[in-house]
């Protein structure tokens, strides 16, 4: 049996340049992991792939991108498929944080584990990226630029010690949805060069005055201002919502400061988290 931790993410930065010749997005991101994880479990069974887990608002059959991950990771190595998957949920679904990216590569990370198989990271961001462009990402973690569908990623200074609040309001929003009203608007795009720059030299002023999320001007997440209010006030350097939403993040210097905001924010908002960000993707423990 292995157990793998599977690290959430958020966009520090998010733009949307245009559209692939194969239908997909070609996007400029400055991606980061942080300490809030599923954990997973896999093992060897009597045959064939199931899947469990903690939330059973999720689906637990070839519909969960888990469960895709599985197969991919057998199709790839031509092992016959046997694995038992157990997810523990922690990172909330819907939320712009990649909680099923993340549990698609920490099955793939703990499969490549439990089989031997010691395929290379590359490899294995390979086999990711046929079920979901974030899955890369989240087996690579750390801070990271990532480019076209977002597989194209390449390291930065890692973003300094500090404290990130994460707030979900309930309703979720689908990334089918926000890309969509995204190809409907006129965007307003951000300085990436900026943004890179301030990246390069590990930066963290730069980084949170550049940081932007084109999905801002497309998405309506009611709650949203509020929460950054809330941020504001309580001293966050910068507040802004991760990935297509409706999560709103707050990176603060001082633990106290956003613990504060945190107990604030709890008041009316049920997912509120304090993380910190982290070094590495999925991981075997």
């Amino acid at each position: 049996m292995i157990k793998v931790l599977a690290p959430a993410k958020i966009n520090l930065f998010l733009d949307i340049l245009g559209r692939l010749e194969n239908g997909f997005h070609s996007l400029f991101m400055v991606m980061q992991a942080v300490d809030l994880c599923d954990e997973i479990t896999v093992s060897k069974g009597e045959g064939g792939i199931s899947l469990t887990c903690s939330d059973t608002r999720l689906p637990q059959d070839e519909r969960n991108i888990a469960f895709k991950a599985a197969k991919a990771f057998f199709a790839e190595t031509g092992i016959e498929p046997n694995a038992v998957i157990a997810i523990e949920k922690k990172i909330p679904f819907e939320a712009g944080l990649a909680g099923g990216s993340a549990d698609a590569a920490a099955v793939i990370v703990g499969l490549d584990a439990l089989y031997e198989t010691k395929l290379s990271k590359q490899k294995m961001c390979d086999i990711g990226l046929t079920v979901g462009s974030d899955v890369p990402f989240c087996i690579k973690g750390g801070t990271c630029i990532a480019q076209n569908r977002g597989e194209v990623l390449s390291r930065v200074k890692p973003l300094k010690d500090c404290f990130i609040v994460l707030a979900k309001p309930e309703k979720g929003v689908s990334t089918a949805a926000a890309f969509a009203a995204a190809d409907k608007a006129y965007i307003y795009h951000p300085d990436n060069l900026k943004m890179l720059e301030a990246c390069s030299n590990g930066d963290f002023e730069g980084i949170c005055k550049n940081a932007g999320n084109v999905f801002e001007q497309v998405i309506e997440v009611v709650e949203r201002v509020e929460i950054k209010e809330t941020m504001r006030i309580h001293g966050a350097l910068l507040y802004q919502m991760s990935g297509s939403g409706p999560t709103v993040f707050g990176i603060f210097e001082d633990e106290e400061k956003a613990k504060g905001c945190a107990c604030e924010l709890k008041k009316k908002f049920g997912a509120v988290f304090v993380t910190k960000p982290v070094s590495f993707g999925a991981k075997v423990i």
